[in-house]
């Protein structure tokens, strides 16, 4: 899974913090507060990732709205599952990852270790 590029992330940001679809316009209008940005450079990488399947969008008046097609979470899910594939021993990078983690991050890891021994019946 490749990383998205500096642009394409900063947009998905934006996106993934919209409450509701977003138009390119106002994609832009956020970009602007940290960089000089133009509409048409916005336009065409929305659409790229729309292409790639990170967005979907909808035809609203004359423009279109956009909004995630995957979580911020899917997307950490995916760069972790390439990076575990490229290691020669996982259990290792997992300990520590897992050993980095803050403490009050611990006790959701846990829940969802739980959680996937009682759907594989090992508890």
């Amino acid at each position: 899974m490749p990383r998205f590029g500096d642009l394409e992330a900063a947009i998905m940001q934006t996106v993934w913090a919209s409450s509701t679809p977003i138009r390119v316009r106002d994609v832009v209008q956020n970009l602007q507060h940290e960089r000089d940005i133009a509409f048409t450079t916005v336009q065409t990488v929305m659409d790229i990732l729309f292409r790639k399947g990170w967005l979907d969008r909808a035809k609203q008046g004359r423009a279109y709205v956009y909004w995630a097609a995957a979580t911020q979470e899917d997307y950490a899910t995916g760069l972790v599952e390439e990076a575990l594939e490229s290691a020669p021993d996982q259990a290792s990078v997992l300990s520590r990852l897992v050993a980095r983690l803050p403490s009050g991050e611990l006790d959701g890891l846990r829940d969802a270790l739980n959680e996937a021994k009682q759907r594989e019946g090992l508890t």
